[in-house]
């Protein structure tokens, strides 16, 4: 515990210690502390107090002077001064004690006479951890108690993070709360474009081009988006973003009853809002979360696009039936001028913009993030000659084949192949995307505690990949032997639950091999993402023109496996980019 220390009545003397005090004939007294060990650990008693004088047994210090004690109170004598304070040794923490003033021990001491009850006393001491090195932290108090005979001191630190929630895990829920509303109004285009596709009489192909032309824009704002987070801070961008593609939603059905191409223009500029999202935050965690929690954090923000799946796959059926198709674009693009007054009030790009961020907190993050130059220029030659990151690209490309598929065509899979209905298929929908979002935080977790346990972030982020990998490739070659819908939609909810232990695998990678430029790093991979999303949407659809869904799934399956072997060949955890 790095802010506080905790003494049984077993262990008391570890703070005081056996000691001689000789009682005089006058009032004052004046008594040389001698150096002794903590080997002579004794209990402290309530019978050790007397009615003038209360004795201590085997204190302990290092160096100083013990003033007179009298029955009417402490004098201190002239002291050196380079034994003003004495240091206590405690197993591997270090207390620096200040010397207890006359005032002090007169109303607030353990020279005070108290009652036979549970008695709390308090000495004011500065404590510092060796572990986590926090210098001049004011402590409250040590506290003294007894109960039936027994002696406990406990060392009370004030620390405000104690107090109120981490302002850090603040701004991830804030950005978790915004991926939420990013898969939102993404996804409600895969259960509208069923009702859409009927009353405008489009056809498999102009479907899937409908769906693709959304990765146009988002495709274009990857790189500059990460470029844009990293010199001018996340919370910018982030907050353009937001409102961007909220302001783009809610326009769709005004461009799909227009025309085809005002529709696709829409969707590429809903596009572009969303694109910048995912560098803008990963800027934003890489300065405010410590490595010890960075698995699990970007795991909870990612959730929040599977949670937004689910709630978007979830309600948009129902509203489709009550209020018709263009009220899911309405209701859903509305929510983000909700979130954006939330961002511009608690949100900061980094904790040295924060006025309101406690200084124990900061300097915690600070003490275990990255550093905080600004970036004034980022090295491409640098950062395209490395093969890891190389690895990150070709392995993300991998990865968004086969998860956008399932994204886009998931609902047109239960509808055409399965016959479920409308609202049938936008509920069971829900189950794999929800299978995602808790197995995401699970993959967290683990990732974090093998971290702390010693493994390097190598391993862990191959292993929590290979996962991510491997799993969607066994349970997609399983549909095609499947012979319920019950079964099917078991196998798609397995195969997105292991895709999400790709959070903790090359999601979280970009800030472990260059945490400033963790922007750019992760534009430069999501780019190739994106690129797996517009080909692999557009493809689906003329695939299925001319083959089955097994030719998809098939080809989903090749690329997951390409994906396997090159990140467990060219990937690492260990910083390259300075």
């Amino acid at each position: 515990m790095a802010i506080g220390a905790v003494i049984s009545h077993r262990n008391f003397t570890s703070f005081i210690s056996s000691g001689r005090i000789h009682k005089p004939e006058q009032d004052t007294t004046y008594q040389r502390a001698e150096k002794l060990s903590f080997s002579s650990a004794q209990h402290v008693h309530r019978n050790m107090y007397s009615e003038k004088l209360y004795s201590l047994k085997k204190i302990h210090f290092v160096s100083g002077y013990w003033n007179a004690i009298s029955s009417h109170g402490v004098h201190l004598s002239t002291i050196p001064q380079e034994s003003k304070k004495f240091q206590i040794r405690n197993h591997r923490r270090i207390a620096r004690c200040n010397w207890i003033k006359p005032e002090q021990l007169k109303h607030n001491s353990i020279f005070n006479r108290q009652p036979r009850h549970t008695t709390i006393n308090r000495i004011r001491a500065n404590y510092k951890s060796e572990e986590y090195d926090v210098a001049g932290t004011d402590l409250d108090s040590l506290v003294v108690s007894s109960e039936g005979g027994a002696s406990e001191a406990v060392l009370v630190g004030e620390i405000q993070e104690t107090n109120q929630f981490p302002k850090r895990w603040v701004i991830v829920l804030l950005c978790f709360s915004a991926f939420l509303l990013c898969n939102m109004d993404r996804v409600n285009m895969s259960i509208a474009i069923l009702p859409m596709s009927k009353e405008f009489n489009w056809n498999s192909a102009t479907v899937g081009l409908i769906q693709s032309s959304f990765f146009w824009g988002y495709l274009l704002t990857q790189i500059v988006g990460g470029i844009w987070a990293d010199k001018i801070g996340g919370k910018q961008v982030l907050g353009f973003g937001v409102i961007w593609w909220s302001v783009a939603t809610v326009l769709t059905p005004i461009a799909a009853k227009i025309g085809l191409p005002f529709l696709l223009v829409m969707r590429a500029f809903m596009g572009i809002g969303e694109g910048v999202a995912m560098p803008a935050m990963n800027n934003i965690l890489s300065k405010w979360i410590p490595v010890s929690e960075r698995s699990r954090s970007l795991a909870l923000v990612y959730s929040g696009m599977y949670l937004g799946s689910v709630i978007g796959l979830g309600i948009s059926p129902i509203l489709i039936q009550k209020f018709a198709w263009p009220s899911v674009f309405y209701s859903f693009g509305s929510l983000g001028s909700v979130w954006f007054a939330f961002w511009l009030a608690k949100a900061h790009s980094s904790p040295t913009d924060d006025p309101e961020l406690s200084a124990e907190e900061k300097k915690y993050i600070l003490g275990g993030s990255v550093s905080k130059e600004p970036v004034t220029e980022i090295p491409w030659r640098l950062i395209l000659s490395k093969a890891p990151v190389w690895a990150l690209i070709v392995s993300h490309f991998c990865h968004n084949w086969g998860t956008f598929i399932l994204l886009t065509w998931m609902p047109t899979y239960y509808n055409q192949v399965l016959k479920f209905n409308l609202t049938e298929s936008g509920l069971l929908c829900v189950l794999p995307w929800l299978t995602m979002a808790v197995f995401a935080n699970i993959g967290g977790w683990i990732a974090d505690t093998l971290v702390s346990r010693g493994f390097s972030i190598t391993t862990v982020r191959k292993i929590m990949q290979s996962i991510g990998f491997l799993g969607p490739a066994f349970f997609l070659t399983q549909l095609s032997r499947v012979k319920t819908p019950a079964m099917a939609v078991l196998c798609m909810a397995c195969s997105q639950g292991s895709d999400a232990f790709s959070q903790s695998g090359l999601y979280s990678n970009h800030q472990d091999i260059g945490p400033r430029y963790a922007g750019v790093l992760l534009g430069l991979s999501n780019t190739a993402g994106v690129l797996a999303g517009v080909f692999g949407t557009a493809a689906t659809g003329y695939i299925l023109q001319n083959g089955t869904w097994d030719d998809v799934f098939k080809v989903a399956v090749v690329l997951y496996l390409i994906g396997t072997l090159v990140w467990n060949l060219f990937s690492t955890g260990e910083k390259i980019l300075d």
